[in-house]
């Protein structure tokens, strides 16, 4: 471990230990550090922005009430992914006429744009691809879908992203293997005329 992410580890493990005797601050601080990444990987699971904010809070709410029961056998970040990937999968599979749908505007608005340049072709091009992976994404089964999502968006190793979603790190990269095929075979033709 580089001398920094040593550093920020401590620096964790210490707001952990504050945050546990109920310190609220330090539990704040662990909400910043983790926040923004928690949301990003929730829109992934094919939520809406509302309620993926929705699920966040849920998931810093269960966070919270649960801090005794956090072993430290995982990386915080690990065992927040598992809370959002249970939260996510919930308000997922609640009925769905109490579900919003997401136009394809709001999923542009998600992914940062793959190519900055300069002109408005290009930009539009990056958010049609943008929205064109999103929507390819969704179409994914759920399992699929949470493997390329923990592995690929939110760069979890393989060890700690079998472990969110429970399963075998053999089960998980099969998953895995399957999503992006997947994804592949699906956004190969509408990229081969690019």
């Amino acid at each position: 471990m580089k001398a920094p992410a040593a550093q920020a580890a401590r620096e964790e493990a210490a707001l952990l230990v504050r945050a546990r005797e109920g310190d609220l601050r330090a539990f704040e601080a662990l909400v910043e550090r983790h926040g923004e990444r928690v949301y990003a990987v929730v829109l992934r699971f094919g939520l809406s922005p509302v309620d993926a904010e929705e699920v966040v809070q849920d998931v810093f709410v269960r966070a919270w009430r649960s801090l005794d029961g956090f072993q430290g056998r995982a990386r915080l970040s690990t065992w927040l992914y598992r809370i959002a990937f249970n939260e996510a999968h919930r308000k997922l599979n609640r009925p769905a006429a109490s579900r919003r749908e997401v136009s394809l505007d709001e999923v542009g608005e998600r992914f940062e744009a793959v190519d900055q340049g300069p002109s408005p072709h290009a930009q539009a091009e990056s958010a049609e691809l943008a929205a064109l992976l999103e929507a390819q994404l969704r179409a994914l089964p759920d399992r699929l879908r949470a493997a390329v999502v923990l592995r690929d968006v939110a760069g979890l190793s393989t060890t700690d992203a079998a472990a969110v979603v429970g399963v075998s790190q053999l089960a998980f990269k099969s998953r895995l293997h399957r999503g992006r095929k997947a994804l592949r075979r699906a956004l190969e033709p509408q990229l081969a005329g690019r």
